[in-house]
């Protein structure tokens, strides 16, 4: 049981920008909402279609259970869809003006990239085992 990693709300600004290269995943980029990370995700668009403009709550955690006041709570039943991986890298001072972090994980073959600010990353650490977890909102 623990807590979450990293959660924000993610607006879909393009989807395979350079091209479609497989029949069931297209790579989304998205530009979170409260701490402005930028992130390119694979995903599994024959099981969870994702279009452009689209907004979406993610999760990075763990576990499935959290730790809360009232005790552990499962929360898979509150998202629609969840990927298991590695957290493989972790690129930090990269030579940007405001300095930033990007972490790199795999999903089965599935790619995350998160940049941002390297204060909402600080939970992450490479060989970590982590679920994404994502739902749709309506703009």
């Amino acid at each position: 049981m623990s807590e979450l990693y990293f959660d924000d709300f993610f607006k879909v600004v393009d989807v395979d920008p350079d091209g479609k290269k497989y029949d069931k995943v297209s790579r989304i980029v998205a530009r979170s909402e409260k701490h402005g990370m930028h992130m390119l995700l694979d995903v599994n668009t024959e099981l969870y279609p994702i279009k452009r403009k689209e907004r979406f709550l993610l999760a990075l955690s763990p576990s499935l259970v959290l730790n809360t006041k009232d005790g552990p709570v499962s929360i898979q039943e509150k998202f629609e869809y969840i990927m298991y991986g590695t957290l493989y890298e972790i690129a930090d001072g990269l030579s940007l003006s405001p300095p930033e972090v990007e972490i790199t994980a795999s999903f089965g073959g599935l790619q995350l990239m998160l940049r941002g600010d390297p204060s909402h990353c600080a939970k992450f650490a490479v060989g970590q085992k982590l679920f994404l977890l994502i739902r749709k909102f309506e703009s």
